[in-house]
C-alpha cells in the first residue's frame, strides 16, 4: 500500500541543504525580512526568543526544533527590549560563515544551527501546503538524537560532510512532518493521516491515483455514509475529496512531465485521464499553462 507522506518529500526531492552556525551573547536582536524558502533551526545551548510574523513569540531552549515551510519575516533576539538589527535573509544565506551577534567577545549564551532548504520540485507551495507556517517542536527523543548527530556534523570536517547533513536534515523533515499531525494541527494531509477511518482512502488514492475514484467508493473503504465521509475529510483534510485527488494527480503529472520524460498523453493515462483535451484542460486550469508548455519550459 502506497505511503502518502513518502510520496509527498519524494517530490519534494530535497536537492541542496545550507547551514550554518548562529550565536548571541548579551543583549541582542535581528529582524530578518521574508525569505519565502523554507528554513529551519535548531537550539543547541542556551535559549532565545523567536517572533515570527502574525504568531505570539516563542521562547526557544536547548533540542528545540523549527520549521518554517515558507519562512516569512521574523524577529530573533535574547528577549531583552532592543532595536532589531534589520538582515536581508537573501544575503545572510548566501553567506558560509558563522555568524554571532551582540557581544563579540567571551563564550554565547546560546547557540543555534540555522539552515534552509532547496527543492527540486516545481512547486514549492508543497511543503507549506501539508504544514502549519510555524513548526516548534519540543520533547521528540528521535528528533532530540537526529538533532544532536546534526550539530555534531556541522562542527566535524569529515570527508562527505555535506551529504551527511542533508540526509540528516531530510531525516528531520521526515520526523517534522510525522510530528506535526493529529488534532492539535490545522487540517491538512498529515492530520487526514491521522485519522484511522480516513487514512486507508488516502492511502488509496496515493496508490491508484488513474482509478476512476468516486466519493461513494473512498466513502465505502471508510466505512462511512457518503456525506459523513465527504464531510469529515473536508474538515480533517481541509479540502473536498475530490478536489485533493486532483490536487495529487497534478503534482504527479507535473513530476511525470518534468523528471521522467513522458509524454503529454503517457502523463494523462498515469493519472486518470482517457480524454487527452480533458487532461489538458484541467492541468491549465490548475497549473496555469498547458502540459506541453510546462514540460517545455521545466524539462
Amino acid at each position: 500500500m502506497s505511503d502518502p507522506l513518502s510520496d509527498v518529500v519524494r517530490l519534494l526531492r530535497p536537492r541542496a541543504v545550507f547551514s550554518k552556525g548562529i550565536s548571541g551573547a548579551g543583549t541582542w536582536s535581528v529582524r530578518y525580512t521574508e525569505f519565502g524558502e523554507p528554513s529551519f533551526c535548531v537550539v543547541r545551548e542556551g535559549g532565545c526568543l523567536l517572533a515570527v510574523d502574525g504568531h505570539a513569540p516563542v521562547a526557544l531552549e536547548a533540542g528545540d526544533f523549527v520549521l518554517l515551510p515558507a519562512t516569512p519575516g521574523f524577529t530573533l533576539g535574547s528577549g531583552d527590549t532592543h532595536l532589531p538589527t534589520r538582515i536581508d535573509p537573501h544575503a545572510a544565506a548566501a553567506r558560509t560563515a558563522d555568524i554571532r551577534h551582540g557581544r563579540p567577545d567571551g563564550p554565547p549564551d546560546v547557540r543555534l544551527l540555522g539552515g534552509w532548504f532547496q527543492f527540486d520540485a516545481h512547486d514549492p507551495a508543497l511543503l507549506a501546503s501539508l504544514l502549519p507556517a510555524l513548526v516548534h517542536i519540543r520533547g521528540q527523543p528521535r528528533l532530540s538524537m537526529l538533532v544532536h548527530l546534526l550539530g555534531e556534523e556541522a562542527d566535524a570536517d569529515h570527508p562527505g560532510r555535506e551529504i551527511v547533513l542533508a540526509r540528516l536534515v531530510d531525516l528531520l523533515l521526515m520526523e517534522t512532518l510525522r510530528a506535526s499531525s493529529g488534532e492539535g494541527h490545522p487540517p491538512g494531509l498529515l492530520r487526514g493521516l491521522a485519522d484511522a477511518r480516513l487514512a486507508p482512502t488516502l492511502r488509496e488514492m496515493h496508490a491508484r491515483p488513474g482509478h476512476g475514484w468516486t466519493v461513494a467508493q473512498l466513502a465505502k473503504r471508510a466505512a462511512l455514509s457518503r456525506s459523513a465521509f465527504f464531510d469529515r475529510f473536508t474538515r480533517q483534510v481541509g479540502v473536498a475529496p475530490m478536489e485533493y485527488l486532483l490536487s495529487w494527480r497534478m503534482a504527479l503529472a507535473r513530476d511525470l512531465l518534468r523528471h521522467h520524460d513522458a509524454s503529454v498523453g503517457e502523463a494523462a493515462e498515469r493519472v486518470g485521464y482517457g480524454s487527452l483535451s480533458a487532461f489538458s484542460a484541467a492541468f491549465s486550469r490548475y497549473v496555469g499553462m498547458s502540459p506541453g508548455r510546462y514540460a517545455r519550459q521545466t524539462g
